[in-house]
């Protein structure tokens, strides 16, 4: 009979769960260190939230445990690589606190609009002062979401029913998705944040998305706009909305999460138009039922069926496969977060194009691939191989593919055309030898350039001295070119328009890409983009 190891506090329901389903479990809360990594090698699946740190030290020298559950979405209080490495099998639960949250959301911008806390301290401490806490009514205002997936979607719903206008800022959010929910999509934030009378966040935080909204955002809304966050704590400069409401800049500021957790003192705590709580977004007896059944149920599954669910780093690769696909598997990724950080405008639709040997492979896990590393930026939560396609089809998003068997300059090669509401991107990629992933052109542009760490593109007039100049910027910035590729057009005549890759060593400053921007006699655009190492891959893939 397998055991379970609870290790966080779960809801009665999931116990009882496990109960009826004949499983011998123990409830052994708030262990670390040394403890903890004992009281893992004596059970086969383990159970948790985000209290427990799950670390590498935790995992070593275990040979028994078979799998993780997460009781909620993130899980970046457990060690996926070293879970993967041991062989241990990591599920998480994205959907179940989904409406606990958006309802978080809701609860906050309506405390904002309408004075709830202020008000009711006043009537505390012997007071009535109706005409200073006059509000705002909802109904014809503007509310900006940032990130529309399962919790995004579930804001807007709440927000039309309240007759609010709705804008949204996502760039895998379909046309045709947008409109079904009725909103208005931005291309950019910085276009977005003019508009809104409340905006509200609901991506991951990461890279991209720390200090998102900071003090040169803030500036850009509207006099008096109020935010939101009950997302992830980092996503606003905590500092930079603290000088927002100083100045009168912010209407109001609510938030639920924190950079550092606990947070039990911070200057917004007391400021007025502040509505501050302690991480309740997923706090509801509904929401934690509803995780806690769904964690259970999959391990019961996994441990007892063999069934695999809902799995983080779980690919569905047998070695063999890996073996023959990896390359290009390494390669489909990569262009899937290379095109989330150049196009331009809301992804309607990828056409994925296989041409040569590889058109005779599993094409449908390399379209997962793709797929995987074009939402892994902007989802909250970990995407696999096994969840790409349905979390594309929530967004609205087609992935469509099409094959050759013809040869061309190279064996094999993996093409995609990335179709927004601005136009097309056209990428193509391969593999030299059996590990190293290249981009070998971009729309009409033909070159070779390597598909990882930081990169910078950059269109330009095909003239003497361009190269030199952007060289000249990064050499003032103290960033080193590891690698420079330029192509253009094998039919087009010198002077006309060129693209250039560098390879960086370091990633250029926000400074350094205006001052590059800066340059418009020259340079039509400049992209950064950020990719792994190279032989770095996602925890599906190892």
């Amino acid at each position: 009979m397998p055991r379970i190891v609870v290790l966080d506090s779960l809801s009665e329901d999931g116990l009882n769960l496990m109960k009826a389903a004949h499983i011998e479990y123990e409830e052994r809360i708030g262990l670390k260190g040394e403890e903890l990594r004992s009281t893992l090698m004596d059970f086969d699946g383990a159970i948790c939230r985000s209290g427990v740190k799950i670390t590498a030290e935790s995992l070593e020298g275990n040979k028994r445990l078979k799998a993780i559950a997460r009781a909620g979405v993130g899980v970046d209080n457990i060690d996926l690589k070293a879970a993967t490495r041991h062989g241990i099998i990591v599920m998480n639960t994205p959907g179940g606190n989904t409406v606990s949250t958006a309802e978080q959301t809701f609860a906050l911008l309506l405390s904002l609009s309408r004075n709830i806390h202020p008000a009711y301290q006043s009537l505390i401490e012997g007071r009535w002062d109706r005409k200073k806490f006059t509000g705002h009514q909802l109904g014809g205002k503007i509310l900006g979401i940032i990130g529309m997936g399962r919790i995004g979607q579930t804001v807007a719903k709440f927000a039309k029913a309240f007759d609010m206008k709705v804008l949204a800022f996502d760039p895998y959010l379909s046309a045709q998705r947008a409109k079904e929910l009725g909103v208005t999509v931005f291309d950019t934030i910085a276009e977005l944040l003019p508009q809104v009378d409340y905006l509200t966040v609901h991506t991951p935080l990461n890279d991209a998305t720390r200090n998102l909204i900071d003090t040169k955002e803030i500036q850009l809304l509207k006099k008096g706009a109020c935010l939101i966050n009950c997302a992830r704590g980092g996503i606003y400069n905590m500092d930079a909305l603290v000088e927002g409401l100083k100045s009168g800049q912010l209407g109001g500021v609510a938030i639920d999460v924190y950079p550092e957790e606990p947070c039990t003192s911070h200057p917004l705590f007391g400021m007025p138009n502040v509505v501050c709580t302690p991480h309740l977004g997923a706090s509801t007896e509904e929401a934690q039922t509803n995780v806690a059944l769904e964690a259970v149920q999959l391990l019961i599954d996994y441990l007892n069926k063999g069934v695999i669910r809902q799995a983080v780093n779980f690919s569905p690769l047998d070695p063999e496969t890996l073996r023959d696909l990896r390359g290009y598997l390494d390669v489909a990724y990569r262009l899937g977060l290379l095109s989330s950080q150049i196009a331009l405008g809301a992804i309607n639709c990828c056409t994925l194009k296989f041409k040569g040997e590889i058109s005779s492979k599993n094409t449908t896990l390399l379209t997962s691939a793709f797929t995987a590393g074009l939402l892994t930026s902007i989802l909250d939560e970990q995407i696999s191989i096994v969840s790409a396609a349905p979390m594309a089809q929530e967004r609205g998003l087609k992935i469509v593919e099409e094959k050759s068997n013809e040869t061309g300059d190279f064996r094999s090669t993996l093409g995609a055309d990335i179709q927004t509401d601005k136009g097309t991107t056209s990428i193509l990629g391969t593999v030299f030898g059996n590990s190293m992933p290249r981009l070998i052109q971009m729309d009409d542009q033909r070159l070779e350039s390597y598909l990882d760490g930081n990169l910078l593109f950059f269109l330009h007039k095909d003239v003497p001295g361009v190269i030199g100049t952007v060289g000249g910027v990064t050499a003032k910035y103290n960033v080193n070119i590891a690698h420079m590729s330029v192509g253009r057009n094998s039919h087009q005549q010198p002077g006309q328009t060129a693209l250039g890759i560098l390879s960086l060593d370091s990633p250029l400053s926000p400074q350094a890409l205006e001052e590059i921007k800066s340059k418009e006699k020259e340079i039509e655009k400049v992209v950064a983009v950020t990719l792994p190492a190279l032989g770095q891959y996602p925890s599906w893939m190892s």
